[in-house]
């Protein structure tokens, strides 16, 4: 028997809304019972499956090898462990492991603000015609990535580097030469 797939790839920020959605429309239903019931099962559910991936985790990090690094690059799995508290990894790992997947933006970490979720970055100006796909882009890319990687970042401020000057000006000779 193999393992169930989904045929719609899930997306940890999206599901996430959809139960509290579920949830807030229960609450505004008016049936107490309902709405505690159902808040029951989401908590026995998250301790379920909470108790199994930390079971995963401990098996594949004793196992040889420690093959765990495909588990913590997958999105689904990553947001899995940090929404139950087990990913092995710090904020700050997580932070540039998302940044990486979103690397066409070429982006630096500045600075994170622990109490506003804040994450500065610096977008690397490009050299050539035109800055590339632009700092909204960048930003929401970074967020998407964050969402699942790093939760704790609930938002993205890009910052443009200045270009760097080029090292020789056309139609002018370097300079010392005569």
């Amino acid at each position: 028997m193999s393992a169930p797939t989904a045929t719609v790839p899930l997306n940890a920020e999206q599901t996430g809304r959809r139960v509290e959605e579920v949830l807030d429309r229960l609450a505004t239903s008016g049936d107490p019972a309902a709405t505690a019931a159902a808040e029951e099962l989401v908590r026995s559910l998250m301790d379920f499956y909470g108790a199994g991936l930390a079971r995963v985790l401990h098996l594949l990090s004793s196992a040889p090898g420690d093959p765990s690094a495909r588990l913590l690059g997958d999105e689904l799995v990553a947001s899995l462990l940090v929404l139950h508290d087990l990913h092995p990894e710090d904020r700050d790992t997580r932070i540039v492991r998302a940044l990486d997947t979103v690397r066409e933006h070429a982006l630096d970490v500045m600075d994170f603000d622990e109490p506003s979720g804040t994450l500065r970055v610096r977008a690397r100006a490009s050299g050539g015609c035109g800055r590339g796909s632009g700092d909204e882009d960048a930003r929401q890319a970074a967020a998407a990535a964050l969402a699942c990687f790093a939760p704790e970042v609930r938002a993205v401020r890009v910052e443009t580097a200045p270009v760097e000057p080029p090292l020789l000006q056309i139609g002018s000779a370097p300079t010392g030469a005569r």
